[in-house]
C-alpha cells in the first residue's frame, strides 16, 4: 500500500494545520497514513557550535528516516510572522546538515491554514523556494485563508464550499 507522510508546521497543540492535515487524510483512500507530530522532534537551537558539541542530531535524522518512507508527503505551515514557525525551521535547519536533499524527491503537497485573510502567502512563497533546493516534488499548493470562518471546527470540516471543492479537487489530482 502507498504511504503518506505527513507533518503540521508547528509545535502547537492546537494547530490549524494539523487540522487540515487531519481533514485531508480523511479524504484520501488508499494510502497508509502517518503524521509526525513536531514536537517528538524537538532539538536545541541549530548553530554550527551546536552541531560541533553534539553531533548530528538522532532526532533530525529521525524525521529524515520518516520522510523516506513516504511515496507522498503532505506538509501544512502555519505563519509566524511570515515565515516558518521557530519549530520547524529549527528542524529543517539539523535535517539539512544531515542531508541537503530532506524531501529525496518526494512528491508533496504543500498547504497553509491561517487565520489572516492572506493565507500564508509568504510562508508558502518560501516553502515554494526552500522545498525546492531541498528537493522536494511539489505537486499542488492549497491556502486555507480566514482560518475561523472557513472551517467548521465541530463538524471537522471545511465549510467554504469554494475553498472544499478546491482541495477536493487537488487531492484528487494529488492522490487519485
Amino acid at each position: 500500500m502507498r504511504k503518506i507522510v505527513a507533518f503540521a508546521g508547528s509545535n502547537s497543540k492546537k494547530s490549524i494545520n494539523r487540522k487540515l492535515i487531519d481533514y485531508v487524510v480523511k479524504n484520501v483512500e488508499g494510502y497508509e497514513t502517518e503524521v509526525l507530530d513536531l514536537n517528538d522532534y524537538e532539538m536545541p537551537i541549530f548553530s554550527l557550535e551546536r552541531e560541533q558539541e553534539l553531533g548530528k542530531h538522532e532526532l533530525a535524522q529521525k524525521f529524515i528516516d520518516r520522510l523516506s518512507t513516504a511515496d507522498i508527503i503532505i506538509a501544512s505551515l502555519a505563519e509566524y510572522n511570515g515565515s516558518y514557525t521557530s519549530a520547524f525551521k529549527n528542524v529543517l535547519d539539523w535535517c539539512s546538515r544531515i542531508k541537503k536533499e530532506v524531501f529525496a524527491h518526494k512528491p508533496m503537497l504543500l498547504m497553509c491554514a491561517t487565520t489572516s485573510a492572506g493565507g500564508g502567502k509568504s510562508v508558502l512563497d518560501a516553502a515554494k523556494l526552500r522545498f525546492t533546493i531541498m528537493s522536494a516534488d511539489i505537486q499542488e499548493v492549497f491556502s486555507l485563508p480566514s482560518y475561523k470562518l472557513t472551517f467548521d471546527e465541530v463538524a471537522d470540516e471545511i465549510s467554504d464550499e469554494t475553498k472544499k471543492k478546491e482541495l477536493m479537487k487537488i487531492i484528487e489530482k494529488v492522490f487519485g
